[in-house]
């Protein structure tokens, strides 16, 4: 699939007749959610040569997003996290429907986003708030990600008694809670959130308008001349580019040897978990064992797994 994207970009990049490029998934309940947790923990989890192999072809997507000749539009139809997180972070302008999740897994799963999200973020939303996304892994709505700055629009998507309405889910008018703070984008909670998912039950999901919000700036870019806007994205990719460029190549080699310890216990829990065990490692037993400079190893992993917690 990733060579597949390459070689898309690149034919798109070079054909006169395309105007800008749209990167999305299929249906309405994800855009991307990364690797497979099973394939990673099961054949690269130990495999650490593998995965920079694997890293370098993930690498190269992400580099023929920054250097395409064309807009590469992020057409976010649903959740958006992990490796496709990173891949959406790297286009130069996201449009999202309004229910979809932005999620960053990391720590929380035995990994850094070196995939590009570290590199991005920062740039995007200034470095306090990627700090925040990036090292507590939360999960954000469209309406979150676009108050900071991390995509351009948030378009309705779900429909109820033949009516648009927002995201019932997370607030979306524009309150301050008791500390002062707005919280547009953030979920909601109790009977507000009850009442919510009532709502979604009741609706149904229509991406008409989305895709109404991407054909309307692809045509922005029509009444341009090519080379100048080319010239313009180049320039304005600069300081992702910059970043990336910086750590990109560090970044897949820590990643490789990291899949012999911290990824392969990480990806081994998403994998096996479940909603009843959760999908993350007993983490005060790992704490407890590096306090005590166990060393990393299969009984460790093993013990580390989701259902063994006593």
């Amino acid at each position: 699939m990733l060579k597949a994207i390459q070689s898309a970009i690149k034919e798109a990049s070079e054909a006169r007749d395309v105007v800008a490029v749209v990167l999305t998934g299929a249906g309405a309940k994800a855009f991307c959610t990364g690797g497979n947790a099973v394939e990673f923990s099961t054949y690269y989890g130990g495999n650490s040569q593998e995965f920079r192999r694997f890293m370098r072809l993930f690498g190269d997507t992400v580099s023929a997003i920054l250097a395409c000749d064309k807009p590469v539009i992020c057409r976010v139809n649903g959740l958006r996290s992990g490796g496709g997180q990173e891949l959406g972070l790297a286009c130069d302008i996201s449009v999202a429907q309004d229910l979809a999740m932005f999620g960053q897994g990391g720590p929380k799963h035995g990994a850094a986003m070196l995939g590009g999200a570290t590199d991005f973020l920062p740039v995007m939303v200034g470095a306090e708030q990627a700090l925040a996304l990036g090292s507590l892994c939360e999960p954000v709505s469209a309406h979150k990600a676009r108050r900071i700055g991390m995509i351009s629009a948030v378009v309705p998507a779900l429909k109820v008694d033949g009516r648009f309405v927002p995201n019932p889910l997370v607030i979306t008018d524009r309150l301050v809670d008791e500390f002062g703070e707005m919280v547009l984008g953030e979920p909601k909670t109790g009977e507000e959130l009850a009442k919510g998912k009532e709502l979604l039950a009741a609706g149904e999901v229509d991406l008409s308008l989305l895709d109404a919000k991407v054909d309307a700036i692809c045509a922005k870019f029509v009444p341009m001349f090519p080379e100048s806007l080319s010239k313009t994205l180049e320039e304005l990719r600069k300081p992702k580019l910059d970043a990336w460029n910086r750590s990109k190549e560090s970044g897949r080699a820590w990643m490789a040897l990291n899949m012999a310890t911290e990824a392969k216990a990480g990806f081994g829990a998403f994998a096996v978990g479940t909603k009843e065990t959760g999908r993350e490692i007993d983490f005060i037993a790992l704490r407890k064992a590096q306090a005590a400079a166990t060393p990393w190893s299969e009984e460790l992993i093993a013990d580390l797994m989701p259902g063994r917690r006593e």
